[in-house]
């Protein structure tokens, strides 16, 4: 036991004893080098400049100012970059909080509308009331309408019963897409109120021949939801406005669903839309209003892989297994066959109350940014159209044919894409390439140029993935990325892709 304490105590002392000397060495190196070796060094420099001439002593006079201005230079850089770690360490570090936040609200707003709800039921069953029909026992049936577990569809079965849909054009209907979207301005704002620029109506028509989604984005109150309202009393038929829910997490919030104890569908106004379609040859504009406050991924992920399918009698939205008798005349076992006559337009706010938009929902729609109210039209007074579906694509397939991309756009394209995909990790992809293949022929016969249809598309179908890089470290690149938009498109050309590299280096 004496013998162990004794080897202890001496082993304590020479470890505390090694790391002293190792400290003492530590400061023995510094001493030498700044010190001594600086000493050394000056008394070099005395010793030799005893035989410099007056031309030596200029080049040594020349030579210490450019050592010194580097050894400025390369400090500075050096505080910089470490600032700039700094901050951005800090940003991402308030964003990854941010995000954990919200995350946590979202979550103990999901439980306090459950316990509201059991609350709720617990209420209305303590006074004796139907939970399913807490405004009183539902009123017995039309004995006129055919018992069924879908009451909104049957009732669509029989508003459409006797009506004739085929659309019969008028001479002054059949119009250019050119003439199309100033006759929409003009009676948007003659109409309605609503003014709208030549360059938004023209991405939301060649939007509508490249993606059967469309997003429409920016901040609150530039005219978003009331866009795709004006269209459909322009074409003679409403759009139906659905207001996304917070609490939306699957397609059966958005569908509806077999409500097993009652054997009644619950039908959603969306559904509604969707079998209403099913009767028309027109245009028919769906609206999905705020649709990120919910996750679009989670409740829309079925129609976004629906829409992307090329066979178009593969386009069947499942609604029950099978179809019983009494369910609705246009059900195909229980299915409803989405027609091509349809668009889903969706609008969206950026702001803290939302959710991102994931790039699985961007790359398969076409967004168009509205971030500005558009300044007063007088217009004349101006009548809406009678449009048919096969019309209006006879539109768009003149256009692919009279105004396909030229072979330099294509050219210069690619070696963007090239660039792009090397230096930021990005890249086109065959559907976004698709996209703009449909997009840029219709925006000019719109009236618009091929460059600046490409702008539109590149600015918002690809800079836009700038967002999740670490930009911060990528200056040299996005430099390099602007004389290349001006190397290859012109100087005057590409101004939004442009406007948002700017964006990007104020943020350095």
């Amino acid at each position: 036991m004496v013998e162990f304490g004794r080897y202890y105590i001496n082993f304590i002392r020479e470890f505390f004893q090694k790391i002293l000397e190792f400290f003492r060495g530590l400061f023995t190196v510094f001493t030498t080098l700044f010190l001594d070796g600086f000493s050394d060094l000056f008394s070099d420099f005395m010793l030799s400049s005893i035989h410099f001439s007056l031309l030596d002593w200029v080049m040594t006079i020349i030579v210490f100012i450019i050592n010194i201005v580097f050894i400025v230079i390369l400090s500075m850089k050096l505080i910089q970059a470490i600032k700039k770690y700094i901050k951005f360490s800090k940003q991402e570090i308030e964003k990854d909080e941010l995000v954990s936040e919200i995350a946590f609200l979202n979550q103990k707003t999901m439980e306090l509308i459950d316990e509201k709800n059991k609350i709720l039921a617990l209420k209305v069953s303590n006074l004796g009331i139907n939970p399913d029909y807490p405004d009183g026992e539902p009123e017995e049936e039309d004995p006129t309408l055919p018992h069924s577990r879908f009451v909104k569809l049957i009732q669509v079965d029989l508003d459409y019963q006797d009506v004739v849909t085929t659309i019969r054009m008028k001479d002054e209907d059949m119009i250019s897409l050119k003439d199309l979207v100033t006759r929409f301005i003009n009676f948007s704002a003659n109409k309605l109120g609503l003014y709208y620029n030549h360059k938004i109506i023209s991405a939301f028509f060649a939007g509508m021949a490249a993606s059967k989604t469309m997003i429409l984005e920016g901040i609150s109150g530039t005219g978003k939801t009331s866009l795709p309202y004006a269209m459909g009393k322009f074409f003679s038929h409403d759009a139906a406005i659905i207001a996304v829910q917070p609490s939306w997490r699957d397609r059966a919030e958005m569908i509806g669903y077999l409500n097993e104890f009652t054997k009644k569908f619950n039908e959603t106004d969306f559904l509604k839309a969707i079998y209403e379609t099913t009767y028309r040859d027109d245009i028919n504009i769906i609206v999905l209003d705020e649709m990120n406050l919910a996750r679009v991924e989670y409740y829309f992920a079925e129609l976004l892989s629906l829409l992307e399918m090329p066979d178009h009698d593969q386009w069947l939205i499942d609604i029950v297994p099978n179809t019983e008798a009494g369910d609705p005349k246009n059900f195909h076992r229980g299915k409803i066959l989405l027609p091509q006559n349809v668009w889903f337009i969706g609008t969206a706010n950026k702001d803290d109350s939302t959710f991102i938009i994931t790039d699985k929902v961007y790359d398969r729609a076409t967004p168009i940014e509205i971030n500005a109210k558009s300044q007063y039209i007088d217009a004349p007074i101006t009548e809406g159209v009678h449009f048919s579906y096969d019309y209006l694509t006879d539109l768009f397939s003149a256009a692919f044919k009279e105004n396909p991309m030229s072979l330099a756009a294509i050219e210069n394209l690619e070696k963007l894409d090239h660039f792009i995909t090397k230096n930021f990790k990005v890249t086109f992809g065959n559907r976004i390439m698709k996209q703009i293949r449909s997009f840029v022929p219709v925006y000019v016969a719109c009236g618009g140029s091929e460059y600046e249809a490409l702008d539109y598309m590149v600015a918002r179908k690809i800079f836009r993935k700038f967002e999740g890089l670490n930009l911060p470290f990528l200056q040299t690149e996005i430099n390099d990325l602007s004389k290349l938009l001006d190397k290859l498109f012109g100087k005057s050309e590409f101004e939004e892709c442009q406007a948002f590299l700017n964006n990007i280096k104020k943020q350095f």
